[in-house]
């Protein structure tokens, strides 16, 4: 198994990195929607054109490309040779993934009360939510190139 997990490496390391900025788009433009969709009023036909792009962005692409994200970032940490456990960076890179999943369960519900006619949070509030992926993006990115400790 270790053999093939080697042989696969980069087709792997290339399939997450395609996975996880797919699933970034989602986790920044969904957000982007609630703030829109907060402006309109719940009853509207705007209303109804934003649950269903955030169903369809939430179901069609984030979460496939997040269930991606995992599985391709499995088999890279059960390739031989590719993780230090000891070093510092993966772990909190491993916690900035823990941010990354929890925005995404949280944006579930608030689209599932957007459509439902329960939202009491505000345009800020989604504003401030979108900053959250952002964050952990930066975060990931710089524990994965520069490893800095």
């Amino acid at each position: 198994m270790s053999g093939f997990l080697t042989d696969a490496y980069l087709w792997f390391k290339a399939l997450h990195i395609i996975s996880a900025m797919s699933w970034m788009a989602g986790l920044l433009y969904l957000p982007r929607l609630f703030v829109y969709h907060v402006e309109v009023h719940a009853e509207s036909q705007e209303a109804r054109r934003f649950s269903v792009m955030e169903r369809r962005l939430l179901r069609a692409i984030m979460n496939p490309a997040m269930l991606a994200t995992y599985i391709f970032g499995v088999l890279l940490l059960a390739t031989p040779g590719v993780v230090d456990w000891s070093s510092g960076w993966i772990w909190l890179k491993i916690l900035a993934i823990g941010v990354l999943t929890g925005s995404h369960h949280a944006m579930g519900k608030w689209r599932k009360d957007l459509a439902e006619g329960r939202n009491t949070k505000s345009q800020r509030f989604f504003r401030i939510a979108n900053e959250v992926p952002t964050i952990a993006m930066i975060t990931i990115v710089i524990m994965v190139v520069v490893r800095p400790f």
